[in-house]
C-alpha cells in the first residue's frame, strides 16, 4: 500500500471522529510517512475515541493590568498565565503577579489562576494534568475568545499542567517556565505530602471563634506532624470560615488524595513536542529536577533551558523572590 494511500486512510479515519484528542493524536503522523507508523496511529486513534476529553471547570483568576496607555509603536504580547503548585492558591502569587506586569517589556497582563479544587475554582471528583490543561483552554476563552497565544508558567503541579497544555496546544503557546518540577522524576519528598494529606484531614476546630483563634488552634495541631513553621503557615492560608460559623479547607483534600497517583505521574502520548522558548527553574536545596532527566525533558522541550537557585527549595519562588523573579524575566523579555 501506497505511503499516500496510508496517509489517506488515517485522514478518513479521523474525520469519522470529532474528539479533539483524535486530532491532536493525528497530527503526530502526518510527519510521518512509515507504514508501522501509520498502523501504530490507527491503534491509538481508536484509543483515543474511548477516552473522551475531561470536562473543563471554569477557573477562578486574578488578573494584572497596568495602567500606563500603549503606545502605538509598542507591540502586543501575549499575557502570562501562572498556575500555583499542590495546596497553593493564585493568591500565593500577588506580589510576584504585580512585579511580572510591572517589569515585563512590553508590559505583559498577568492572570494567576486557582487550578482545580484549590483556591475559588470549582470542586470537581476528576484530578489529572489532562482535566488541568483543558480547563487552561476554557480560562483562554472565557477571558477573551481572540487570545491567540499566552505565556505560560507554572511551579510543581501548575508546572506539569503547563507542560501538558503546551505540548498539546503548542501553536497557543508563546513561551513556557516551569518552576522545580520535572516531566520525568519524582522527588522522595512526594512521600511527605501524603502526611500531609492525612494531618490536614484530621484537624478539629470549634465553630464561632475568630478566624486568627482558628488558625492558631489548627497550627498546634499540624505542627505534631510538619515541624516547617513556613509549610505550616502556607497550608493555613487554605482554612476559611463559612457563613454558619464553621471552619473547612478550601482545597478538596478528598478529590485531591484520591487522584494523587495522578499528581506523581506524568504520562503523555508518544511523539508530542513543545519547540518554543522553555526555561526550567530547580531550587539548589530540592530533588525535583534532577540533572539526569535534562536529556529526556529535551526531547519533549527541544529548546529547553536550565536554571538553578542556590540554596532554595521546593517553594523557590517564595524562598528566594528576587532570583526568581529575575530569572523568569530574562526569558519573558526576550524578543
Amino acid at each position: 500500500m501506497s505511503n499516500v494511500l496510508q496517509i489517506f486512510i488515517c485522514i478518513s479515519y479521523v474525520l469519522s471522529m470529532k474528539c479533539q484528542r483524535v486530532i491532536r493524536l493525528f497530527k503526530i503522523a502526518v510527519s510521518c510517512l512509515h507504514v508501522h507508523r501509520c498502523k501504530c496511529l490507527v491503534r491509538q486513534l481508536h484509543s483515543a475515541q474511548s477516552l473522551p476529553a475531561p470536562k473543563a471547570l471554569r477557573l477562578a483568576y486574578a488578573s494584572y493590568e497596568g495602567t500606563r496607555s500603549h503606545s502605538a509603536s509598542e507591540p502586543l504580547v501575549p499575557p502570562l498565565i501562572i498556575m500555583h503548585g499542590l495546596f497553593g492558591s493564585k493568591g500565593n502569587w500577588n506580589s510576584l503577579s504585580k512585579v511580572f506586569n510591572a517589569r515585563t517589556v512590553p508590559q505583559r497582563k498577568v492572570i494567576a489562576v486557582d487550578a482545580r479544587n484549590h483556591g475559588d475554582s470549582p470542586h470537581a471528583s476528576e484530578h489529572s494534568y489532562e482535566a488541568m490543561a483543558q480547563d487552561i483552554r476554557q480560562l483562554m476563552l472565557d477571558i477573551d475568545r481572540r487570545m491567540e497565544r499566552v505565556a505560560l508558567l507554572g511551579h510543581s503541579m501548575g508546572g506539569r499542567a503547563m507542560m501538558l497544555f503546551a505540548l498539546q496546544w503548542p501553536e497557543l503557546v508563546d513561551r513556557l517556565i516551569v518552576a522545580d518540577i520535572s516531566p520525568v522524576s519524582t522527588s522522595n519528598s512526594e512521600n511527605t505530602m501524603l502526611r500531609y494529606f492525612e494531618v490536614l484531614q484530621s484537624v478539629t476546630v470549634p465553630d464561632n471563634v475568630s478566624l486568627s483563634a482558628a488558625r492558631v488552634l489548627a497550627d498546634t495541631h499540624l505542627a505534631r506532624v510538619i515541624p516547617d513553621k513556613g509549610v505550616r503557615a502556607f497550608l493555613l492560608t487554605n482554612l476559611v470560615q463559612k457563613a454558619d460559623g464553621s471552619f473547612r479547607w478550601r482545597m478538596n483534600i478528598d478529590a485531591l488524595l484520591t487522584n494523587y497517583h495522578k499528581i506523581t505521574q506524568f504520562s503523555i502520548a508518544d511523539g508530542l513536542k513543545y519547540e518554543g522558548p522553555t526555561l526550567f527553574i530547580a531550587g539548589g536545596a530540592s530533588d525535583y529536577i534532577q540533572k539526569r532527566d535534562h536529556g529526556h525533558i529535551k526531547q519533549l522541550f527541544p529548546n529547553a533551558e536550565f536554571q538553578t537557585i542556590d540554596g532554595a527549595g521546593h517553594w523557590l519562588h517564595s524562598e528566594k523572590p528576587h532570583e526568581f523573579v529575575d530569572i523568569c524575566l530574562d526569558i519573558l523579555n526576550r524578543t
